[in-house]
């Protein structure tokens, strides 16, 4: 969701009128949009519709894990009567769709009105290329151990659990994964696509998705979170004290010297893997900063982790444990901060990769391990440290790990702050992201005097 509000916040400042279709609990993420925007965006708040997989109150993925992806997805779909009836009844409906690439849906919906759909990737332009493939060979890839690209740049290989899960858990019979499936391969006829990532990060792959397409419909416009130069847009952020005292402790740090840790929204590490993690920074005797998830529900039920016994007591002063939430962009832009370990999500990569820190992977589910080769091998911008979920990492070669990435002279470092320097002039005014955005709004402009002839 941050990307798409940063998306809707850069097309209102270039003058387009916005309704954002959004459910109750999670309106308040938009609080921040609707006040730079008061004039020129409104919402269309519609319940959340109700799915037996579910437990009630559920409107948000952050509460279930990637496991709720499936049933989520199929729930949103049932906006599609509510959506049809509002546009019908409006004396101005909008010309042009706009959605998340989890709602496929919306490009039928999009048919039946008559107007274009613009499906957004918030993952990446590598991670894409090999969902297509997936989806389109989902038979065939279910009974292999390992999965060849070969149509792909660089032809990659990847052990099928390494692969979005959605691959072993797809059922054919199943009409909630038939909808899944199908709302994915609709996708690829959609009018346009817009990428949260910019051309000196994925070119080739950008690339070979146009010529896919068979047309140019496709804009990188990221770092989304960069765009707009001081004009980007605010976050809510739940916690102002625990900011402001997260800073404090980085401005007393060494520039560079500081580690970040964090898995992102969704996973909670086994206790197993938090003993190994722990013990890893604890012999590593580098400064830290680490983001632990104390609770999430999963199927119904909460689950908790927590750091070993007297750890924080035996790091005390040279590491910080933070709980559940954490001001990560301002963290990884901090001069103090060196590295990012990381379970390699996109908006971790591109927040990590715009803030020139090295990073340090481990990724475990859905669009990671893409992520993280890319990183690692296409890029050379980053160092494994673990692969996988369930793994646990061997604290001694950890923490042998952690000392050399902190290091200012490896090479992975000066080809991340390589990609730092690229991705700040994407998002100047007449670079790449910034012309590509430019020229989805000229596209729109174009339906908009169709519209009104």
């Amino acid at each position: 969701m941050l990307p798409m509000l940063d998306l809707a916040h850069q097309l209102a400042l270039r003058g387009l009128i916005l309704t954002i279709l959004v459910t109750p609990k999670n309106l308040p993420n938009l609080s921040p949009l609707l006040a730079a925007h008061p004039s020129s965006i409104q919402t269309l708040v519609l319940p959340f519709p109700h799915h037996p997989s579910l437990p009630s109150g559920v409107e948000n993925v952050r509460d279930v894990g990637n496991l709720g992806n499936l049933a989520i997805t199929n729930a949103l779909g049932q906006l599609y009567g509510p959506i049809v009836h509002w546009f019908e009844a409006h004396s101005s409906p909008p010309i042009a769709i706009l959605s998340d690439y989890f709602l496929g849906w919306t490009h039928h919906l999009a048919h039946q009105l008559g107007v274009p759909r613009i499906a957004f990737f918030s993952s990446g332009a590598f991670f894409t290329c090999v969902l297509n493939h997936l989806w389109d060979n989902i038979e065939t890839v279910r009974s292999l151990g390992v999965v060849d690209f070969t149509d792909l740049p660089k032809s990659p290989v990847f052990l099928v659990e390494h692969l979005t899960s959605w691959c072993r858990q797809y059922r054919e019979s199943d009409p909630d994964w038939g909808f899944f499936r199908d709302g994915f391969i609709a996708n690829k006829s959609s009018w346009g696509w817009v990428f949260n990532t910019f051309d000196g990060l994925e070119n080739e792959y950008l690339d070979h998705l146009r010529n896919v397409m068979g047309h140019v419909h496709a804009w990188p416009v990221g770092p989304l979170n960069l765009l707009g130069g001081e004009k980007t847009l605010g976050r809510v952020n739940p916690d102002v004290n625990l900011s402001e005292g997260v800073m404090e402790w980085l401005d007393g740090c060494p520039d560079g010297s500081v580690l970040y840790v964090c898995f992102g929204s969704q996973k909670l590490l086994k206790s197993d893997q938090m003993k190994a993690l722990a013990s890893g920074l604890e012999r590593s005797r580098v400064r830290f900063i680490w983001v632990v998830k104390l609770r999430v529900i999963q199927n119904g039920e909460y689950r908790y982790g927590f750091v070993p016994d007297g750890f924080e007591d035996r790091v005390s002063g040279r590491g910080l444990v933070i709980q559940e939430w954490a001001p990560q962009v301002s963290i990884l832009r901090h001069q103090a901060v060196g590295g990012f370990l990381s379970h390699c999500g996109w908006n971790s990569v591109l927040e990590g990769v715009t803030a020139g820190v090295m990073m340090l992977a481990w990724p475990m589910e859905g669009d990671q391990f893409v992520n993280a080769r890319l990183l690692v091998e296409v890029l050379g911008a980053a160092v494994k440290v673990c692969e996988g979920g369930d793994a646990v990492p061997d604290s001694n070669e950890l923490a042998n790990t952690i000392v050399n990435s902190m290091s200012r002279y490896i090479p992975q470092r000066i080809r991340v702050e390589e990609f730092r320097v690229t991705a700040l002039k994407a998002v100047e005014i007449g670079g790449s992201s910034s012309r590509d955005l430019d020229g989805l709004v000229t596209e729109l402009a174009k339906f908009q005097v169709k519209h009104s002839e």
